[in-house]
Formats: C-alpha cells, sequence, structure tokens
C-alpha cells in the first residue's frame, strides 16, 4: 500500500481507536429538572451534581470551575451534571437554602457526600474533594500519631502504605495523592493528613510545614509486630507523576541479580531515569557480597537501583579488582567500572551530584531531547494506561487461568487437548487490557472439556517468549496435540476470542460424510463444539474429479482456522448435491446465520492464497454496518467507501434503497456501508474531520481513504434512494461533482517505535531474569515483577535481614567485573502513567 494510502487508512482507523480508548469526554452535561437528573442515574456510576435556578447570575465564577473539572473527573468515569431547577421548587437540592450553596456527589441514587460551594474553588479543589468522597474505603483519613500507628500494626506482614501530608485539602497536591489512591488504592494503603503535628512522629524532626510530603512505609515485608516499618520519602514536588514513578521504584525488586553483560541490563531504574548500581561478586564471597548489596539497596532506595553481577557467570575481561560498576540511564554512555574502598563511596557515587556530572558530561545536551522524547511516548501511551488504570481497583477474576512457568510450559502443552496461552507482559498497558477480556473468555468457557486456558508473563519467562517467538505483547496461541500452534489474529474483545477458541476446537474444514450430514450443517446442525458460534457456514462440495480444488480448500482451512466455519463434502454423491443448488463441483454454499438461505458459488481459484482470500470476500456482508472490531476487514479489501451516517438505527426504506444500489453494482467497485452514532459514536468525530461540523442526519457520503482523500457529500436536499445515488455516483465518477473536503495527507503514526520485545530479551534467558543457579529454587531467586505484581513473588529481605543478626556487612567491597563496549540503550523510556 503506497504510504500516502496508509496515511488515510490510519487518520480513519485512529479516529475510531480513539473513542474507545477515550469514552465520554463530552464536558459538563444539563439536565432540564431534578426529575430528569435522578431517572437517568446508573447504579454503581458516581456523578456529581449542583442545581442552580433557571437564573443564577452570582454562580457565574462556581459554573467556570466546575465546567473546567468535567472533563478531568470523566477520566476516573466520574460525571458532572447541572440540574435546573423549576421555579418554584422547594424540594431538598432545589429549595432557597440550599441552591448555589452545595454540590453534591452521588454513586447511583445514593447520596455519598455534599459539599459547600465554597469548598470547591478550582478544578484541584473539585477533583480532590470528589475522589476523596468516593475513595472513604481505600484513603484513610487520620490527626494523630495513635491513629497512624494502629493503621500501621495492623497492615504489618500484609500491605504498604502510602502516607501523605499536605498542609490543605483541595490543593493541587492533594489532588496529585487522591489520584494516585484512585490507580493504586487496592494495592497500597494510601493514607492522608493536615495536621502538621504528625510530621515529627514520622522522623521529620524539621518539618516544613508549609511543603507536601509524602512517605512509603514498607510494612509488608515486616516480620515481627515489634519492627517498625522502613520508610522512603519522595524527594521529588508531590505530583502526580512523581508519586508515580516513586511507587514504581518501591515496587521493584530490592536487589537485582544478573548473569548478564550490564550493556545487556534493564531495569526499571534505568527505564525512570536513575542509575543502576553493581555490586560485582564472585563465588567465594557471594553471601557476603549479597547482603552488602542489600544494605547499599536500603540506602539508595529511590535514588538508584542495585544489582548483583557475579563474575563467576560472566566471562569478561576487566581488571580484578573491579568492584562496582555503573550504568547511567542516558544513551550512549558506557558502563563506568570502579575500584571503591567501602559502601560510603558508593553512596557518595550517586548522591554526589558533581560525581554523577562528570560521568554524564558528554550527555548534558540531550536532556532536553530525552525529556521531548518521554512526552511524545506519554501522548503516545496516555489513553490506552488511563484506561488500564482507571480499572485496577478491580480485581481480575483469573483463577480459571492457569499460570505457567519455564518448569510447567511443556508438561501443560502436552496434558491437554488444546491449551490456549495468552503471552504477555504485566507492566504492558495493552497487556493489562487484554487480560481483562482473557479473564472474561476463561468465565465463559469454564469447563468446557479439553480446553485449558492459561498465560505467561513474559516480564518473568523471557525464556518461553523467546522459544515460542513471541516478539510483541499481547499474543495468544492455540497448541493442540501434535499440530502447529495457531497464531490469533483477531480484535482483542472477549467475545471475539472466545469465537476464535470455540472455533479451533474443531477441523477446518470439518468433513461430513453423508449428504444428510451436509445438508444439516447447511440448516445449522453443528457439533456441540460449534453450536454457539454466530458465523456463516461454509461448505465446500468436491467431487473425486476435483481433488487438487479440494485439497487447496484443505489447505485454506487450516489457514483460517478458528476464523471460520467450514466444511467439506466429497462423497460420490456431491455432484447430486451441487445440483440441488443449481452449481457444478467444485463449488461453495454459504448459509447466512439466520437468513435460511443457501447460497452458491462456483470455485474457480485453485490456488490457497486465492483460495483465501476469496473466502475472506465472500464472507463479508454486501451491506454491513462498519464497527472498530469489523473495520479492517473492509480496509483490506483497499476499495472507496459509500457510507450512509444514521443517528440509530435505519428505517426499512434506507435500507431497501441502499441494498438496491449494491446490487446494481455487482463487480462491488466500492464498499457500501453504514455507521450507527449511537452505537459508535466515533462517527461524530469522523463527520467534524470531513465536514467541521455535524451535518443533519442520515448523511450519505463517499470517500476514497486509499488515494486522494477526497470526501462527496450527498446532495442532502435529495432523498436517498437508488435512482438519485446511482445517478449522483455517475456524476462523481465522471468529475462533475466538487468535493466537500479532502483528508491531510498528514502521517499519523506513534510518536515513537514500538518496542522489539524479542530483541530485547536477547535470547533464551533475559537480561533482567538470569537462570538460577544449580540447587537453587524460583522460591530462593524469584524473578523480577513489575510494578503492582504479586508481592509473594518479590525479593524482599526482611526488614532486619539474617545477615543483619549474625554477621554484618560491613562496608567493605568484595568482588570483581568485566569491560564493556559502549552501545546505545536498548529501549525508550517507558511510561506507564
Amino acid at each position: 500500500m503506497p504510504a500516502r494510502e496508509d496515511r488515510w487508512v490510519s487518520s480513519f482507523v485512529f479516529l475510531l481507536l480513539s473513542s474507545i480508548l477515550a469514552q465520554g469526554m463530552g464536558g459538563l452535561l444539563q439536565e432540564p429538572s431534578p426529575q430528569s437528573y435522578f431517572s437517568s442515574l446508573e447504579a454503581g456510576r458516581a456523578s456529581l451534581a449542583f442545581f442552580t435556578p433557571p437564573v443564577s447570575p452570582g454562580a457565574q465564577p462556581f459554573l467556570e470551575q466546575i465546567e473546567s473539572s468535567a472533563e478531568a473527573l470523566q477520566d476516573y468515569g466520574i460525571s458532572v451534571v447541572r440540574v435546573n431547577c423549576p421555579a418554584g421548587d422547594v424540594s431538598r437540592y432545589c429549595g432557597k437554602e440550599n441552591v448555589l450553596r452545595k454540590a453534591y456527589v452521588f454513586r447511583g441514587t445514593i447520596l455519598i457526600r455534599e459539599f459547600p460551594t465554597d469548598a470547591l474553588f478550582d478544578v484541584n479543589s473539585i477533583v480532590a474533594n470528589v475522589l476523596f468522597a468516593l475513595l472513604f474505603n481505600e484513603v484513610k483519613y487520620v490527626q494523630t500519631p495513635a491513629d497512624l500507628e494502629n493503621i500501621e500494626n495492623v497492615l504489618k506482614g500484609r500491605s504498604n502504605m502510602v502516607f501523605a501530608y499536605v498542609p490543605a485539602t483541595g490543593t493541587a497536591e492533594n489532588r496529585a495523592v487522591m489520584e494516585a489512591a484512585f490507580v493504586y488504592g487496592t494495592i497500597h494503603q494510601f493514607v492522608l493528613t493536615t495536621e502538621a503535628a504528625l510530621l515529627e512522629a514520622t522522623g521529620n524532626h524539621d518539618p516544613d510545614v508549609s511543603s507536601s510530603w509524602l512517605l512509603f512505609c514498607h510494612c509488608q515485608r515486616v516480620t515481627e509486630p515489634s519492627q517498625p516499618c522502613r520508610r522512603t520519602a519522595l524527594a521529588q514536588p508531590l505530583t502526580l507523576l512523581n508519586i508515580h514513578r516513586h511507587l514504581q521504584l518501591m515496587g521493584a525488586p530490592l536487589v537485582t541479580e544478573v548473569a548478564e553483560d550490564p550493556e545487556k541490563v534493564s531495569t526499571v531504574h534505568l527505564q525512570l531515569g536513575l542509575p543502576l548500581v553493581f555490586i560485582l561478586s564472585q563465588k567465594d564471597t557471594y553471601e557476603a557480597d549479597r547482603r552488602t548489596a542489600e544494605l547499599v539497596a536500603w540506602q539508595l532506595l529511590g535514588k538508584a537501583g542495585v544489582a548483583l553481577l557475579s563474575r563467576d557467570l560472566v566471562d569478561l575481561n576487566v581488571l580484578r579488582r573491579s568492584n562496582i560498576a555503573l550504568k547511567t540511564p542516558d544513551e550512549g554512555m558506557p558502563v563506568q567500572y570502579l575500584v571503591l574502598e567501602d559502601t560510603d563511596e558508593v553512596i557518595t557515587l550517586v548522591e554526589d551530584k558533581n560525581k554523577v556530572r562528570q560521568i554524564q558530561e558528554e550527555e548534558e545536551e540531550e536532556e532536553d531531547g530525552d525529556e521531548k522524547e518521554n512526552n511524545n511516548q506519554d501522548i503516545q501511551d496516555d489513553q490506552v494506561v488511563e484506561a488500564v488504570s482507571r480499572d485496577k481497583k478491580r480485581e481480575l477474576p483469573l483463577e480459571q487461568v492457569l499460570v505457567l512457568t519455564e518448569e510447567t510450559f511443556s508438561s501443560s502443552l502436552s496434558g491437554a487437548a488444546r491449551t490456549v496461552v495468552l503471552f504477555y507482559a504485566s507492566w504492558e498497558a495493552v497487556s493489562l487490557a487484554v487480560l481483562r477480556s482473557y479473564s472474561e473468555v476463561a468465565d465463559h468457557l469454564k469447563g468446557t472439556p479439553g480446553v485449558l486456558l492459561s498465560r505467561v508473563n513474559c516480564w518473568d519467562w523471557p525464556g518461553i517468549c523467546s522459544q515460542e517467538n513471541v516478539t510483541q505483547f499481547p499474543t495468544v496461541k492455540i497448541y493442540g496435540q501434535g499440530e502447529q500452534p495457531v497464531t490469533y489474529d483477531g480484535m482483542w474483545g472477549s467475545e471475539e476470542l472466545t469465537s476464535f477458541i470455540s472455533l479451533s476446537r474443531v477441523p477446518c474444514p470439518l468433513s461430513l460424510a453423508t449428504m444428510d450430514e451436509a445438508e444439516g450443517y447447511l440448516r445449522g446442525e453443528f457439533p456441540p463444539e460449534l453450536s454457539s458460534s454466530q458465523h456463516t457456514s461454509l461448505l465446500g462440495v468436491f467431487s473425486p474429479a476435483t481433488s487438487e480444488a479440494r485439497e487447496a480448500f484443505e489447505e485454506a482451512g487450516n489457514i483460517l482456522s478458528g476464523h471460520v466455519r467450514m466444511g467439506v463434502y466429497f462423497e460420490d454423491d456431491a455432484l447430486a448435491l451441487c445440483s440441488k443448488y443449481s452449481v457444478s463441483p467444485p463449488a461453495l454454499l454459504l448459509a447466512r446465520g439466520g437468513s435460511g438461505s443457501v447460497e452458491s458459488i462456483s470455485l474457480s481459484k485453485q490456488s490457497v492464497q486465492d483460495m483465501v482470500q476469496m473466502i475472506r470476500y465472500e464472507l463479508l456482508d454486501i451491506f454491513p454496518q462498519i464497527t472498530v472490531q469489523n473495520l479492517p476487514r473492509y480496509l483490506r479489501l483497499t476499495k472507496p467507501f459509500l457510507i450512509l451516517f444514521s443517528d440509530g438505527a435505519l428505517s426499512e426504506m434506507e435500507s431497501e434503497e441502499m441494498l438496491k444500489v449494491v446490487r446494481a453494482r455487482p463487480q462491488q467497485t466500492f464498499v457500501a456501508c453504514w455507521l450507527n452514532l449511537k452505537k459508535t459514536p466515533v462517527g461524530y468525530g469522523i463527520l467534524r474531520t470531513y465536514f467541521a461540523s455535524v451535518p443533519s442526519l442520515p448523511v450519505l457520503v463517499w470517500v476514497n481513504l486509499h488515494t486522494g482523500g477526497q470526501v462527496f457529500q450527498f446532495p442532502p436536499e435529495q432523498p436517498i434512494t437508488e435512482v438519485n445515488i446511482l445517478s449522483w455516483l455517475e456524476r462523481l465518477q465522471a468529475g462533475l461533482e466538487i468535493p466537500s473536503s479532502t483528508l491531510s495527507e498528514e502521517d499519523w503514526k506513534p510518536p515513537l517505535p514500538a518496542y522489539d520485545f524479542l530483541q530485547m530479551m536477547e535470547g533464551p534467558e533475559s537480561p533482567l531474569h538470569p537462570p538460577h543457579p544449580p540447587g537453587d529454587t524460583p522460591a530462593q531467586h524469584p524473578p523480577q515483577s513489575p510494578p503492582g505484581g504479586d508481592p509473594a513473588t518479590r525479593q524482599e529481605p526482611s526488614q532486619e535481614s539474617p545477615a543483619e543478626k549474625v554477621l554484618s556487612p560491613g562496608r567493605d567491597l568484595r568482588g570483581t567485573a568485566p569491560r564493556l563496549a559502549a552501545r546505545d540503550k536498548q529501549g525508550k523510556r517507558h511510561s506507564e502513567l
């Protein structure tokens, strides 16, 4: 497809997908009356409402702020509604004593909290107060040191705590804490206070009561009730991005054990712009070096990552006396190998900005470019990640999905007739979104005999993903015993994925032995595995003399397995079956779901690829309703689109006239389709792109996304009839019509290239996940987990490690390490919020 052609297609697809990923960005909603508002409330959905009389000039400043907050609150699924009180209404919400003085937060029809409007003085105060009202179970407010101590004691050994002090509620810092709690509130316990006296109780002996402060309290790793929770302060200003970054660092492994060239190692610290310190170890000093690494890691927590590298496992040529390596996140900077005397020098190396500047002086000019690149990455990821983060409070029901590891992968494939495997990365936004669909699929297929649903976290087990040639996330493969795995390449909705798995359970094509079976198949009498499928049934009929065409048909079935319901009949009476439908073998018989009729098509194509393309084309509807799910199928045809935009279902007259137009052009030189703006509201955005504003509906549009990008509008004063449409198309093709607009030639694409995950893994062992040494178990050296992962799988030493009880690591540094050539870092920094 030419580059220019790609641009039109990309623009069209982007408009559709943007609507799905950023739903509900309509701003302030208007309700004509309280009765209308309360009747529209949905159970479980939150809304912020304020009630105003018909004329309320004094409310203008408040209305401006509340309207500005509407879009921000809708990001969290909260609608903002202005309700107009009719004259004379003296109800609770419209009475004189309440009107314009209070705003109300509802969940469904239940009143959660009411606010005086003077407490909602700007966007920050509105968002902070509304989220606090809705997160009363996730965010605890404390006033005394005793309250804080009681919460800590309850959390010890169970969960971590995020403690935040803000000088006053309703500030930008307060909003940032509440937005972080919305995302992470089910992972960590959030605690908030405005009491300055609590600062000293948390260890801040010189508190600045005018500045906000945040602590991450490591209560989960506490093993004895008498032990205090370690605390790590956020050193940056209290913004949402800084809080998210801090929580990512706190969730990373304290010490990462690696057995790779440090140039190939990437951790969350490097991805977030922090350096990574390698403690170089050797077999004889491993235990002491491990304790030293933990000691350094606690001191550098939030400032740098710490990794333990064994020289015995990495054959690299550096001085034996080198005991520290420093890797910075900047591109092109080589790993520095150093000889330091004690751990204090390691801390100074990271904390002394002068020393860090010396190491990075050649990269200072690139910092501005890196920041811009990271901002672009935020733009690329924002809508997907926001949609995922909004749902993180809901725990996924994955009990029916088996977790596979390197030890269980092969045995699981041989233990079930058909094993479905989702390969994903637990830190990656699209993977998390698909994981939710996958949990719904597991629920649909619960109890299905012979089908095992499983998943592999490639961040934990990159060796499996490399072995299975998984180069992008997420990927779904179906493994059948003695068969080649089938890779799913459809949409990621649960309905589409469930259909694919169900269709994959039976042979494609399905061999039918008798004419009664063949005709029953066309009537909808299927094996149990296919009974729930709503696909069109396709039957290939072949005589003994057309065996070559049958072989091509069967190979096409293998390619289309999971996507098409296909049968094949090639018995001696195949000619009689074809004769019944007025066609000669080889032939295709199509029974579209619910229609009751059978279409017959002669098979003139003999090659497998031609057969596949023909089958895909014949299965398309002749006048489809365009949706996000089916759009790619019609874009593949690279034909102009004749689109009827409708505000709801089409009338019977409109459908009949459009079908007449399609049938009058049997060569199908264009795709005639329609788009329901109520079911696919992205259509409004498409129309604005075409015409700058939404025209009166219905509107008929001709657009060639593949050449020229010209948009033509059917004359609105003419009725939509076959005669008028065909006459208009003739004038259009003769060059007698003037386009309403021409789509921009701007090339839309992600601002940064996609990750090549397989290249980042570089072989069966990931730099982040070394193979376990002989005699060790995964429990002893668990793989690194991303932020928000299962805390039980992380490497989290206790508050007081056994090394501290038995033998102090001291400040001596042991071990050695390697020389490495400078090279570009492997991947762009990745923003997740």
